[in-house]
């Protein structure tokens, strides 16, 4: 398996606000990494306990802020909670890494945008999956026209998650299988496709007592390429990860993947591609990738990206749009009718 080495690069200074269930990935791999310089959590012993653990100070929010050896801070605090916390951190000059989502609503994305263009400071949705190297395979593959001109995509994210407390089954917090699991299928969509979608539609059924969607399924209408996929919260697997699938379909072939996106613990995966001689779902070639930590791989290159290094990073506008598509799928499984996108959001104010 894949493992940085600490002091790697001249690492920038990092503080992780929230030490949390996914807090601690970044916590153990900025340390790792030799980055990390404090911890934040308001939870009482929580920072301690990481502190005690990679020899780091603890601040509290304000004073994380106000230290000017402070480089940037990495965000793993609670859905709702993100919009003030990653525009106090811009404000104060900090580079931000928000552990997704960035924020709950679309208005609040547009926000942040203005907020970044205002304090010129670099921000970023952690959407941990895009690092994996099977994603930089997938823009190769598509440049080189290996499967011509895409034409479709379907995708399936499920777990089973019925505790009452977990934060998914909470719709104030980000919850439900639209939040939580179509937000990958919606980025990995526009990724295939290069673009977001020009119109949706959805079907879904929410649960009674937790009142979050437990099934959607959409319909994502790009003109000339049609996505589907389906999302639940109350099926598939019970185990350590979720039940994950991806295909794509060309005008001369096919990729298909078998852990396309998260994987909560690193594993092996692989893409299979069909040529225009395949029949059946026999592949022509596959592409193998050894089990990698999402994590390390998120804070290497974001690390990198703040020292001026030649490295991929996405703009927030790719929040705004997943964000803007998901409020739509919402509109029409309300009212059972196609919901229009525009070609773009102002993002500017």
């Amino acid at each position: 398996m894949q493992q940085l080495q600490k002091n790697a690069v001249s690492s920038p200074r990092i503080a992780v606000a929230g030490c949390g269930y996914w807090g601690i990935n970044l916590v153990r791999n900025f340390a790792g990494l030799g980055a990390l310089v404090a911890v934040i959590d308001s939870r009482p012993g929580v920072a301690e306990e990481s502190s005690a653990k990679y020899q780091v100070a603890v601040r509290d929010w304000s004073e994380a802020l106000a230290d000017t050896a402070i480089d940037a801070v990495a965000i793993a605090t609670p859905a709702e909670q993100h919009a003030r916390m990653v525009a106090e951190a811009l404000e104060a000059g900090k580079h931000v890494l928000c552990e997704k989502p960035l924020c709950l609503t679309m208005d609040q994305a547009v926000q942040l945008c203005a907020v970044r263009d205002r304090a010129r400071r670099h921000i970023e949705e952690g959407f941990a999956y895009r690092n994996h190297p099977q994603w930089a395979k997938v823009d190769e593959l598509l440049a080189n026209n290996s499967i011509g001109p895409v034409r479709a995509a379907n995708g399936t994210l499920a777990k089973q998650f019925y505790d009452p407390a977990d934060i998914r089954n909470n719709p104030a917090a980000g919850g439900g299988a639209l939040y939580d699991l179509g937000a990958y299928a919606i980025s990995a969509c526009n990724l295939v496709f290069k673009r977001t979608p020009k119109r949706v539609v959805a079907a879904i059924d929410r649960d009674p007592a937790f009142g979050i969607d437990r099934l959607s399924t959409a319909l994502l209408d790009y003109g000339d390429g049609h996505a589907t996929f389906t999302v639940g919260t109350q099926a598939g697997s019970s185990a350590w990860g979720t039940h994950q699938q991806l295909t794509v379909l060309g005008g001369s072939g096919w990729l298909r993947f078998n852990f396309p996106y998260a994987h909560a613990r690193p594993s092996a995966c692989s893409i299979e591609l069909g040529d225009a001689s395949t029949v059946g779902s026999v592949p022509t070639s596959t592409f193998n990738f050894e089990p990698m930590n999402h994590y390390a791989l998120e804070v290497d290159r974001f690390s990198r990206l703040l020292l001026r290094h030649d490295v991929p990073s996405w703009p927030i506008e790719d929040a705004v749009r997943t964000l803007r598509t998901i409020e739509a799928l919402f509109e029409s499984g309300r009212t059972g009718t196609w919901e229009s996108l525009p070609n773009e959001i102002s993002t500017s104010k």
